[in-house]
């Protein structure tokens, strides 16, 4: 399993949203060019940036995702607010080396596609699910769109795969469920990457155990210090334990 240590980028900051909300990001004092070497210092194999004023709609953070790029000396895997093909295309072009997308593939799905088609393994696509529901718009809108039929429609795509995540968990202060993770991984033939479980290195074991789970993206953990980078990665790289057969 592969942890994506995770930016959030907002104001050329490094956050993180509490309780979802965009308007009321946690400040982490710390420079995201040498926090993302770090990751790869620690011995990542990917990480993960999310471009929250992207999301929102109030600009973005382009030059500074530019900058990691170059420095990181690790792939990274972008998302956050993009809702027509030239951005995808101009991201891919300056080097990222997965876009993730959640509204746009709710909208346009058979543009998603085609986006898979033409950069294979490198489009990712975004399953934010809010009481049983996809949302989209960063969380703001709810779709009509269940889960397990929504992550069917693309199972055609050459997808990197889906990052699932569970809303209900990430933004309530306690440990997050499996459930709606392991259902949605059980619904696709993609490799899935779990968002917003982890909170301390014991989420990681257990996410190992779920079938079709191949990642996990880490952000507030990491920077609250409830999470420490190289026990996280030594944990994914493990061998699992044999699970004793019932009879």
């Amino acid at each position: 399993m592969i942890v994506y240590p995770t930016l959030e980028l907002h104001n050329g900051k490094c956050v993180s949203l509490t309780r979802g909300r965009l308007e009321e990001p946690v400040i982490w004092h710390v420079d995201p060019v040498e926090t993302a070497k770090g990751f790869a210092t620690a011995g990542a194999e990917w990480m993960h940036a999310t471009d929250i004023n992207a999301l929102a709609g109030d600009g973005d953070n382009s030059d500074l995702i530019e900058e990691i790029i170059r420095a990181a000396g690790i792939p990274v895997q972008l998302g956050g607010g993009f809702r027509a093909r030239e951005g995808v295309e101009r991201w891919i072009d300056k080097g990222v080396g997965r876009i993730v997308i959640g509204t746009m593939a709710a909208r346009d799905p058979d543009l998603v596609k085609e986006l898979a088609k033409f950069h294979p393994d490198q489009i990712v696509l975004a399953v934010d699910v809010f009481q049983g529901s996809v949302m989209t718009e960063g969380w703001r809108t709810r779709s009509a769109f269940a889960p397990d039929t929504f992550v069917k429609a693309f199972d055609d795509a050459p997808l990197a795969g889906i990052i699932v995540t569970d809303i209900d968990a990430d933004i309530e202060d306690t440990d997050g469920s499996l459930g709606v993770i392991t259902s949605i991984a059980g619904a696709t033939r993609h490799q899935v990457l779990a968002r917003g479980t982890i909170r301390g290195a014991d989420d990681i074991s257990r996410l190992k155990y779920v079938p079709n789970i191949a990642g996990a993206l880490v952000g507030r953990a990491l920077f609250s210090k409830d999470v420490d980078l190289g026990e996280a990665l030594g944990l994914a790289a493990a061998e699992m334990e044999p699970i004793a057969g019932f009879k």
